[in-house]
């Protein structure tokens, strides 16, 4: 009986990861990992639209740049690249979802900042060396810890338990003077119980963008024990980012790799140089401990406990605008003789130093096919926000450093979440899926000079999801799924007005066949919105993206992924994206009157997502991939002006890889090449736009005046590598 339920549970575990893992003695340390993933995966039958990726899947392009890059030719995403290489601050938008509505979570522990509730990959440069697997859910998906999905829900889980010990050094070289260097180890198994493993790794680079520059560090250590029925990891991560700020982006395209950052000018209005030190600089350490228990043949459970510090900085010279204003710093005027001087140029530090608690805890039955998964989350998050001013050429005494503002955002979550997958006929399993989660968000101090900025909310939200699955023969299944999620505003939500929850009500309705040589998967989705908290296409002071409530709104498509074996040597993975991401009634404040435009497009919502990647074989050393993605046209506003109008583009990429197979006691060496925009297009993957009313040219009348900036990304470019393994 225990054997039966071994290879039952074996085979659960491929098909979540979707992958041919070949039975040995690990087994079960396959099955005490499958204990913390089921809580937070879809399986291949769960009415879950998903993609799985391992790290075979992401090896050979693994050579630097940030993950939101090397998931680019999923369906339905769209990356992009403030420095316009990959590397530094990275994006990823999923059926025209903003990161912040990307769900992440490493291990099962969210990833998400609990304020902005964006991801900054950044913060963990070369992460994916350490990554074992990806699953993608497009949509609201299965219950996750976090905040609610409304785009899609990203789960990432880090290094598995190695039998044999290995070591390997990883070096690579490319365009705008990219530079990193890897090193991997593991001790496999000492005593059948214990493992050690880690890895180091530095990338630097100069960026496609003028002084886009990234000086990056990080570092990941796992120890791990298993016996039988337990295993426990204790695992620690982070990374150190410095890099010169590039995200003002730049509306005139006539010098594409122009940086307005740091600009300084002299006394007669002209440019004399940039300020050198125009930068972020901020530390993230991730500490975590997992616990996986196999009880007995029906019961395991699962235990998470995460410790989370960052801190750091972003600098910035001065010298126009509010940022130079005496009231801004908290200063009082100057009085020189008659002369009173209340602005000055300055250079400012905006901190952030933060904590963020986690604990979860969750339960897994199994019996027959029924299957039931439970569990909560508890997190707590302490963020505190200061400036202080470095230097000023007109301040009288004060102190250097001296801080001109400070406030505090404190954020608890409890989330409890429930789900039971249970066969109603031999074809056909229902699936029900439902999550509450109680917040509580508190923000007290100032955000600048004298300005104050509390707020005292509290949510509860209550977050169902069923479905059905119909097993319509041995390769072929239908499902379908309803599921609504709520979720709250973010910090800047707050700073920018007074922000409503939203809501989403989402359904899916898929298909998928999986024969020898092929599979195609596709799927129709609708995503209702009520008070969604749009892109507006502006950014704030410090580049955050604005959102406003917009009322209904609505994403109406059909995705299709698919891959053919032609062969040993050929295979074929298109994807598609088709479609319609609509504001119902919307009105907008044109020329100081409040005008109805009808329906308009949601902004950065691409009709046409399209990707494929053709890898040609030719031999078991030698692997060739050519990558394709065409996204569409899409608008950077709400109100479909057509100078917020982001053309579409294609852009597409060479990868190869070759390995040896040495002697002199080294197990391998792989080169990889990685051509990027191989046809060196000329394109622009991201962009902002704003709007503001002029009634000081004409006092008798008000004008709607538009603008917009860009992000333009690199043309041709390279990066090479190579990776020994001892």
């Amino acid at each position: 009986m225990n054997n039966i339920i071994r290879v039952f549970l074996f085979l659960f575990f491929i098909n979540v990861f979707s992958q041919e893992i070949e039975l040995n003695d690990s087994l079960d340390v396959f099955m005490l990992e499958e204990v913390k993933v089921s809580t937070i995966r879809a399986k291949s039958t769960d009415p879950v639209t998903h993609t799985n990726i391992n790290k075979e899947d992401l090896k050979s392009r693994n050579l630097g740049q940030d993950i939101p890059i090397l998931l680019n030719y999923l369906p339905g995403v769209v990356t992009t690249s403030d420095a316009g290489a990959g590397i530094g601050y990275t994006g990823i938008r999923v059926r025209g979802s903003d990161a912040s509505r990307v769900n992440v979570t490493l291990n099962g522990i969210p990833f998400n900042d609990s304020e902005s509730q964006g991801t900054f990959w950044v913060n963990l440069p070369d992460f994916a060396s350490s990554v074992e697997s990806i699953q993608l859910q497009r949509g609201v998906g299965t219950s996750t810890n976090g905040s609610g999905a409304f785009g899609a829900s990203l789960n990432i889980l880090t290094d598995a338990v190695q039998d044999d010990p290995f070591s390997s050094y990883s070096s690579s070289i490319g365009s705008f003077n990219t530079l990193r260097n890897t090193l991997k180890f593991s001790t496999g198994l000492l005593s059948d119980r214990f493992e050690l493993s880690g890895r180091l790794s530095k990338i630097s680079s100069d960026g496609y963008i003028d002084r886009a520059s990234s000086n990056l560090k990080s570092y990941f250590l796992q120890g791990a024990f298993k016996d039988k029925n337990t295993l426990i990891k204790a695992i620690v991560f982070g990374g150190h980012e410095i890099t010169y700020q590039s995200w003002y982006g730049i509306e005139d395209l006539s010098n594409r790799t122009y940086n307005p950052a740091g600009e300084i000018y002299d006394q007669n209005g002209n440019l004399s140089g940039f300020y050198d030190r125009q930068e972020d600089n901020y530390r993230q350490d991730h500490y975590q401990l997992h616990w996986n228990e196999k009880i007995n043949p029906l019961w395991s459970t699962s235990l998470g406990l995460n410790y989370t510090y960052g801190r750091g900085y972003y600098e910035e010279y001065n010298d126009s605008g509010s940022d130079t204003n005496f009231a801004y710093l908290g200063l009082r005027p100057l009085e020189l003789g008659d002369q009173t001087i209340s602005e000055t140029e300055n250079v400012t530090r905006k901190w952030l130093d933060n904590d963020y608690y986690v604990i979860t805890l969750s339960a897994n039955y199994l019996k027959n096919k029924t299957r039931l998964d439970f569990g909560m989350l508890f997190s707590r998050y302490i963020g505190d926000h200061f400036g202080t001013l470095i230097w000023a050429q007109n301040a009288g005494d004060i102190l250097p450093r001296r801080r001109f503002y400070e406030n505090q955002g404190d954020k608890t979550e409890i989330n409890v979440f429930a789900k039971i997958e249970q066969p109603i006929t031999k074809k056909l399993t229902s699936f029900i899926d439902i999550q509450y989660r109680k917040i509580k968000y508190d923000i007290n101090g100032q955000i600048a000079g004298p300005i104050i900025f509390n707020v005292d909310s509290n949510y509860e939200f209550f977050n169902p999801k069923t479905g059905i699955t119909y097993q319509a023969s041995s390769d072929q299944q239908f499902y379908f799924s309803y599921s609504k999620a709520q979720r709250e505003p973010s910090r800047s939500d707050f700073e920018n007005g007074n922000p409503k929850p939203e809501i989403l009500n989402d359904y899916e309705l898929g298909w998928r066949i999986n024969k020898n040589q092929f599979y195609i998967y596709s799927n129709i989705y609708l995503m209702a919105y009520k008070d969604q908290l749009a892109l507006t296409g502006a950014l704030d002071d410090v580049g955050t993206p604005i959102r406003e409530n917009i009322g209904e709104s609505s994403r109406f498509g059909i995705e299709i992924e698919a891959k053919f074996n032609f062969s040993d040597k050929w295979s074929f993975q298109p994807n598609i994206a088709l479609s319609k991401n609509t504001n119902k009634d919307f009105y907008f404040k044109r020329d100081g009157i409040l005008t109805y435009l009808g329906d308009t497009n949601l902004s950065y919502s691409p009709e046409l997502v399209i990707g494929n990647v053709l890898i040609y074989k030719p031999s078991d050393n030698l692997s060739l991939s050519f990558l394709t993605k065409i996204i569409g046209d899409q608008y950077m506003s709400n109100i479909d002006s057509a100078n917020s109008k982001l053309d579409s583009y294609s852009v597409s990429d060479l990868n190869v890889s070759y390995q040896l197979n040495p002697t002199l006691g080294l197990k391998t060496i792989t080169i990889n090449l990685l051509v990027n925009n191989i046809l060196d297009k000329k394109y622009i993957s991201n962009g902002y736009f704003y709007t503001y009313e002029d009634n000081w040219t004409n006092s008798d009348s008000i004008k709607t005046i538009e603008g917009a900036g860009y992000y333009p990304q690199a043309g041709i470019n390279f990066i090479l590598g190579l990776t020994i393994d001892f």
